[in-house]
């Protein structure tokens, strides 16, 4: 769900009303140039869906990234808004490290690693409150790198690793790729050998305690310990 890291409530919740799915699968960007921001995208090794004309007067081109469930829209007469105005667009990665030499390595300018010292300076390029290297304990939802494409779209990722409540349905804990996956067993097994040490000795059940671990992590639930 949201990658931001407000508390859930219940304020979406009106009394009587029953919440019917609601799925974002898209999300329109401003470009001047179309073709340009077709080789960019791509040379990010987002997956092309569509590209679709019709006539001069109008061109609809489709991009995923990768183990999103939501892709971006681009074109001509898609939109009235100024090309390069979309703003702190979302990205969510598990490890804001590899995302970042995935970036480089696909040759855009990335900044460094960064956490908030000033709230909202994420958003804000170049801002004082943007302090360099990741956030104080590796906290889930605190790093970030930041990207523009040739228009100036902005793009922010956000490394997260254990989802707040409610950020994610209880019965949902597939991920997004097996290099995801990879790394959440990673984060599993590093959490069991410190539970190992504190009960000194080893756990013949470490197959139901990864697992429980993993889900929780995905689910915003208490990790076990």
């Amino acid at each position: 769900m949201g990658a931001t890291e407000v508390d859930s409530g219940d304020a979406g919740e009106a009394a009587g009303v029953k919440n019917i799915d609601l799925n974002l699968e898209v999300v329109v960007i401003p470009v001047s140039d179309v073709d340009g921001a077709k080789e960019f995208y791509g040379g990010l090794g987002w997956r092309l869906d569509a590209d679709i004309a019709s006539g001069e007067d109008f061109r609809l081109v489709q991009f995923t990234p990768p183990g999103s469930g939501c892709s971006i829209q681009f074109g001509k007469n898609l939109t009235s808004a100024t090309p390069g105005s979309a703003e702190g667009l979302y990205l969510v990665s598990s490890d804001i490290d590899a995302a970042r030499d995935d970036l480089t390595g696909s040759g855009v300018e990335v900044s460094e690693v960064f956490h908030e010292g000033t709230r909202g300076s994420r958003f804000k390029p170049g801002a004082h409150g943007r302090v360099n290297g990741h956030a104080d304990s590796d906290s889930s939802y605190g790093s970030f790198v930041s990207f523009s494409d040739p228009d100036g779209n902005s793009w922010l990722v956000q490394e997260v690793t254990t989802r707040l409540p409610g950020r994610v349905d209880s019965a949902a804990t597939s991920f997004a790729s097996a290099d995801d996956l990879a790394r959440a067993l990673r984060r599993a097994s590093s959490a069991h050998g410190a539970h190992e040490e504190r009960t000194g000795h080893e756990d013949p059940d470490w197959p139901d305690w990864y697992a429980e671990y993993m889900v929780a992590e995905r689910t915003g639930k208490d990790l076990p310990t």
